[in-house]
């Protein structure tokens, strides 16, 4: 069968409606994808198939097929490390709270972990604040490509580094204009926190974030079959790896990608009382007709953007406040379900530290707080 028959196969099977469609074996979806990531699909096909799938809910077959498409298109860089941490944030960013993660990978950096974080400048629906224009904002010089990127991760005195999905995996990233045109969110969303560009000569283990219920499985399998060793998969705010700084929250640990390990925690548990949930907006970006404008290039984001910086530099010279709070709380529920420390609060002082003596932020490039 020729890939245009194919792909009219194929949508006819799951443009069916909720009740008729019918769902596609790990192959065929992994066929379909690729068709798709070759360019061979018109930009119809493309976006019937992606909203179909959502519209009957993706099975965890076709899930797996997607990501094996988008992965057999990637040849893995090696990174010369024995574990590396793949923390991955929602692609399309924050909008409600100012964000703290992408300073992360730099205090992990300081506390003896190799991590790598990737997503890309704006994407839909939400189009916030995201990683990439949080730490450009902020002065980060970002690596040329993946291999300048693994090389900072290798290097002692840096330990993280930030990829562009551009780099991370181009025929997906192309697929960008598409998912704007088609505003809802395509199953791509969740798929591409497991894509496995750069991998550890040992292991590489996935650190993602959720809100809803289900999300954790899915998570954890597509980890599996996206080559991670493990999986530490947090509920946090806006779909994040921090979790709300004034409620219990949880997380879960897999390392086969079918078995949870369910974990409670309160951000009591490491001395945190604060009010608001997460770093709050500052008053100016309060305003709720500013904040809803959900479009490419919003004006609000890139305000975001730079008051996110502001804080995560202050934050990692030392200063105190919400994000440092952010960054304490979420670092120490990494190291801990990594089994770098005995306990949550034995994992907080540890960030605290390297918070506290200048090592966070020389990982970050700054001078040092002392």
């Amino acid at each position: 069968m020729s890939d245009n028959e194919f792909m009219r196969d194929v949508l006819q099977r799951i443009a069916t409606g909720p009740t008729l469609s019918k769902d596609l074996t790990r192959a065929e979806a992994a066929r379909a994808m690729d068709i798709i990531l070759a360019g061979e699909a018109d930009d119809v096909q493309a976006g019937i198939f992606l909203i179909a799938l959502r519209m009957k809910r993706e099975t965890d077959e076709e899930l797996a097929g997607i990501l094996d498409a988008i992965n057999n298109r990637i040849i893995p860089h090696p990174v010369n490390v024995d574990d590396l941490l793949c923390i991955v944030d929602p692609y399309d960013g924050y909008l409600r709270g100012t964000p703290a993660a992408p300073f992360l990978p730099a205090v992990l950096a300081a506390c003896g972990q190799n991590v790598l974080t990737h997503g890309v400048m704006s994407m839909g629906p939400k189009y916030g604040a995201t990683h990439q224009a949080v730490l450009l904002a902020a002065g980060y010089q970002q690596p040329a490509d993946r291999a300048a990127s693994a090389a900072d991760i290798e290097n002692e005195q840096r330990g993280w580094a930030y990829l562009p999905q551009e780099e991370l995996a181009p025929e997906l990233a192309a697929l960008t204009t598409l998912r704007t045109r088609i505003v809802k969110r395509p199953c791509l969303t969740t798929l591409e926190v497991a894509l496995r560009s750069l991998m550890s000569v040992s292991a590489t283990h996935l650190v993602t974030g959720f809100v809803h219920k289900p999300y954790p499985p899915v998570y954890a399998r597509l980890a599996r079959e996206g080559g991670f060793a493990s999986s530490v998969l947090v509920r946090g705010v806006e779909g994040g790896v921090v979790p709300s700084l004034t409620q219990a929250a949880r997380y879960f640990v897999s390392t086969d990608g079918d078995t949870l390990r369910q974990v409670e925690i309160e951000p009591g548990d490491v001395g945190i009382e604060r009010q608001e949930r997460a770093v709050p907006l500052p008053d100016e970006l309060q305003n709720d007709s500013v904040r809803s404008v959900k479009s490419p290039e919003n004006p609000f984001a890139g305000l975001l953007a730079t008051h996110a910086a502001t804080l995560g530099l202050a934050a990692l010279a030392g200063q105190p406040g919400y994000t440092r709070d952010s960054l304490v709380y979420s670092g120490a529920l990494i190291l801990h379900a990594r089994g770098c420390a005995k306990s949550l609060q034995e994992a907080a002082i540890i960030v605290r530290r390297v918070l506290d003596d200048g090592s966070a932020a020389a990982r970050f490039g700054l001078p040092a707080n002392r």
